[in-house]
């Protein structure tokens, strides 16, 4: 019975700890995207981003950390980046790459950031082509135009060509914070949040 008593304490504690954590980090007017870019995350994230919007106009700061993930849900959060009224500020550490990039270039240039040991990954859109000749002829056809899209989005975030994306893209194209700067992808490197403006 006290054994009991003892788990259902701690049990009530944890939940209130945890609702103490949400509401802070509620407060700080934070994101996080890490892990694997899909609908379950792209669902959370523009839930968490639409709240916020809600909330308040000042500015929201979103962590990224993804290998990427399901084009189409990198395409929801990208675009929601753009719809609200705050201004996003994307940060990357880690790793920010693929679909995690699409996201990244969702903020306005000088709203890019990342943290000192962030490493960059671009290249075209992939997909599992299978089924009868006709379906195989319509998913290429939608991959080739994906793939043009892509082009276009990266080229306008960074200011390159869509001509030099589609040749930088055309295979696993790896950025340091330096080379991410110097191609326009990201706005600047910080090591502390005073340094966000």
């Amino acid at each position: 019975m006290m054994k009991a008593m003892a788990e259902e304490e701690n049990k009530g504690d944890g939940q209130k700890q945890s609702g103490q954590i949400e509401s802070l980090f509620f407060k700080s007017r934070s994101v996080i995207v890490a892990g694997e870019i899909n609908d379950k995350l792209a669902q959370r994230t523009v839930t968490q981003l639409l709240a916020l919007a809600e909330d308040g106009d000042a500015p929201i700061n979103m962590f990224i950390s993804s290998p990427g993930g399901h084009v189409e849900s990198g395409d929801m959060v990208h675009d929601i980046i753009k719809f609200i009224k705050p201004t996003v500020r994307t940060i990357g550490s880690g790793w920010v790459a693929s679909a995690g990039a699409l996201i990244f270039i969702g903020a306005k240039p000088e709203n890019r950031y990342c943290l000192p040991n962030t490493r960059f990954l671009l290249h075209e859109p992939s997909g599992g082509i299978g089924g009868t000749a006709s379906d195989i002829e319509i998913q290429a056809e939608q991959l080739m135009r994906m793939r043009e899209r892509f082009h276009k989005l990266f080229a306008a975030a960074t200011g390159q060509t869509p001509e030099k994306v589609a040749k930088d893209m055309a295979r696993d194209f790896w950025l340091t914070t330096d080379e991410a700067l110097a191609y326009g992808l990201l706005g600047s490197v910080i090591t502390s949040v005073d340094e966000l403006k």
